[in-house]
């Protein structure tokens, strides 16, 4: 029997939180079946977004849609899924994502093994414009097919966009790749907050006052005005996936 030294790198804090895999408590939720559900950032944390991850067991599984009000992008990390939605089905797998507008039915199917990564919000609509009119849609792609754009111009730092920025969509899902030792260009402090997930690769982030080496699998959260900054290190690109709030005034935002 292996003797656990009660060290971790995971660190939760006020305004911020750094969850390595060696942390991850798995949970079952009634609706997702023969799938085991790791809650990685929430409202228990003082978050205004939820991200989480579905392994779905060897036999398969199968999980339902998000709430009334709330809108969901998935990408496959391992494995595939195939998504029944009400214009159809589509396969999808590792780097494929899919957004869903809120009220959009779909389901989600994996028939094997399989792990998705989740991240799901209250749409927060402009006051007098329906949903249909934000130009919410759903999108089904795979991140290699996304074009890329050296961030600022650094060829070191290069900014996928996954889903449109426009004004009506009010969630933002974009990566990042640097070559080893790129860099964000400066220490960023601003009024959105961030989910992220490091697909591949190591760095060490900067969070407050706080320097953490992350590695593949690792979590952060980032509460609005949380001075941080980033460097990838290694001798592999480090490419990870972040989630922000976006085009919406903050002195005027409806909360759920």
């Amino acid at each position: 029997m292996s003797v656990h030294t009660g060290i971790t790198r995971s660190s939760v804090q006020r305004n911020h939180a750094l969850i390595a895999p060696e942390s991850h408590v798995m949970a079952t939720f009634p609706d997702w079946h023969q799938a085991e559900v790791i809650t990685l950032i929430s409202a228990h944390l003082g978050a205004h977004f939820t991200q989480y991850m579905v392994q779905f067991l060897p036999q398969g599984g199968h999980g339902p849609a998000a709430g009334r009000n709330t809108e969901r992008f998935l990408l496959v990390l391992e494995g595939s899924v195939r998504i029944e939605a009400e214009e159809g089905q589509h396969d999808l797998a590792v780097d494929g994502y899919a957004y869903f507008p809120p009220g959009h039915h779909h389901r989600i199917i994996a028939s094997g093994r399989a792990r998705i990564l989740c991240f799901e919000k209250h749409f927060e609509p402009i006051v007098g414009l329906e949903t249909s009119a934000h130009g919410l849609r759903k999108i089904v792609s795979n991140m290699n097919d996304v074009p890329g754009e050296a961030f600022l111009g650094d060829p070191d730092a290069i900014l996928k966009h996954l889903l449109p920025d426009e004004p009506g969509w009010d969630m933002a899902l974009n990566t990042f790749q640097f070559a080893p030792g790129g860099t964000l260009p400066q220490v960023e402090v601003h009024v959105m907050e961030h989910g992220l997930y490091v697909l591949e690769g190591q760095g060490v982030y900067r969070l407050g006052d706080n320097w953490y080496p992350v590695q593949k699998g690792d979590t952060i959260w980032m509460a609005p005005y949380l001075p941080q900054w980033f460097v990838a290190s290694g001798k592999h690109p480090t490419r990870y996936i972040y989630y922000k709030d976006m085009n919406r005034d903050p002195a005027l935002r409806i909360h759920p």
